[in-house]
């Protein structure tokens, strides 16, 4: 943001390691998409109606999306963004540690002191960010129950893909 002038659409892939007690859906590793939209008169509105296209072309459907206050440090307000569990369809599996909802990424309005450190007035411009797992888009869509199979090795898993 302090090299390029608003209004700005970014999406950022990478890879991430993490220091967490592994289970179906959580890993060390794994790829993550970051995404930024900064531009005049943005709001969470913008990105829920963003975020539920882009679902609905992804998993062919329109999915039970909710939205949960939730902490990240360069946004305020911040929301995890949970959908309905495609693999038990909302009645509880080891994917969703049981409660029928799988935690999809974590998101917000970006803060308006990181505007500030950009270098841009936040009173002009406004923005969301997101990030999310990779691998759980994955699953969800091919109705995998767990994360560590993509990296257990097991060639019959792979080939299926």
């Amino acid at each position: 943001m302090e090299k390029n002038n608003p209004p700005l659409r970014i999406i950022v892939p990478g890879r991430v390691f993490r220091r967490e007690a592994t289970d179906a859906s959580h890993e060390i590793n794994f790829y993550h998409l970051e995404g930024l939209m900064i531009d005049k008169d943005i709001s969470a509105a913008n990105f829920k109606a963003i975020i539920q296209d882009f679902y609905r072309e992804f998993f062919g459907k329109p999915l039970k999306i909710r939205f949960i206050p939730s902490f990240f440090p360069f946004v305020e307000p911040g929301f995890q963004v949970d959908i309905s569990c495609l693999n038990c369809q909302g009645r509880g599996c080891s994917a969703c540690q049981q409660s029928g909802w799988l935690e999809m990424m974590g998101a917000g309005m970006v803060h308006p002191n990181v505007l500030k450190n950009s270098g841009l007035n936040p009173k002009f411009w406004q923005g969301f960010a997101f990030g999310m797992g990779i691998e759980r888009l994955v699953m969800m869509k091919y109705k995998i129950n767990d994360i560590r199979l993509f990296y257990g090795g097991d060639l019959r898993f792979l080939k299926q893909f």
